[in-house]
Order: structure tokens, then C-alpha cells, then sequence
């Protein structure tokens, strides 16, 4: 198994820094324009289309076209947990149908005074066995730039 990590402090309040992680529409606004995302449907745990924050159950089918090469992606995640404490939260999607052969990605958030620490973790396996394993080290270079233009976005849409 894989795994990739990534933190930044956000210099904005942890209830505004969960509340924007909270929505699909703070995953589109940290998503790049490069990635080329649309969002197919999101459905509620209750099975209602569109809920107003994602809790354990909504489903999340989505398709990307990284720098508009090759077939469109489709990819369909779960959000499997989500808790919040006085100045922490975290929640987790994992991957159910999509590129890879496993995507758990856990979205962490700490109160820092005023500030938010915000961390990504990612535990993953490439397809194809084998040969998915002697290219991971090379995945890592399309994770950080995907992870440091999402923190980047999010801290300028947070820190405005």
C-alpha cells in the first residue's frame, strides 16, 4: 500500500476551514481547472440528490479529464467517516469505483489559534499488480502537484 501526505496551515478559522470542506462545492473549489472535473451527481445518505454537507453514506460520482488528454476518468467515492471535536474534525472517502485498486483519502482539520492546520492523507494501490507497484514512485509527482495546487486554492478561497 501507498501513501501520500500533504500539510499547510490555512490563516483562516477552523469553523470556516470545516465548514468549506464540508460541501461538494469546497472539493470543486480547490479542484485545478486542469484536472478538468465535473461533478455526475452527488446523493445524500438519506438517497436525496445534492445534501448541503457530506455526511457518512453520500456518494460522490464524479469524472475528470487531466489536462484534457485521453478518455475521461470516472470515479465514484463514499465518504466512510466523519467526526468533529472541539478544534479538530476529519472525514474520509474512500474510492469505490475508479482508477484505482484502493483510495482511501482522510481530510484532517486542527484549530492553530486563529489559523487551521489542514492535512491530506492518502493510502492507494495502483492497478496492475506488479507492475502498478514499480511505477508508484512516480505517482508521487502527480500527487504533490494535485495536493499543492488544492492547498494552495483553498488557502487563497479561505484566506481572502
Amino acid at each position: 500500500m501507498q501513501t501520500y501526505e500533504r500539510e499547510t496551515t490555512v490563516d483562516s478559522p477552523f469553523e470556516d476551514v470545516w465548514e468549506f470542506n464540508s460541501r461538494i462545492s469546497g472539493l470543486e473549489a480547490v479542484t485545478p481547472d486542469w484536472m478538468n472535473l465535473r461533478v455526475e451527481r452527488v446523493i445524500g445518505p438519506d438517497g436525496e440528490p445534492d445534501p448541503d454537507v457530506l455526511e457518512p453514506g453520500s456518494e460522490i460520482a464524479l469524472s475528470m479529464r487531466p489536462f484534457g488528454v485521453g478518455p475521461r476518468q470516472h470515479w465514484t467515492s463514499v465518504i466512510t467517516a466523519r467526526e468533529r471535536e472541539d478544534g479538530s474534525a476529519y472525514f474520509r472517502d474512500e474510492m469505490v469505483h475508479g482508477p484505482f485498486d484502493h483510495w482511501e483519502h482522510t481530510h484532517t482539520f486542527h484549530a492553530d489559534g486563529e489559523r487551521t492546520r489542514l492535512r491530506d492523507r492518502v493510502e492507494y494501490e495502483l492497478p496492475l499488480g506488479g507492475l502498478g507497484d514499480a511505477v508508484a514512485p512516480v505517482s508521487k509527482i502527480g500527487f504533490e502537484a494535485m495536493f499543492r495546487a488544492r492547498h494552495r486554492l483553498a488557502k487563497a478561497r479561505l484566506e481572502g
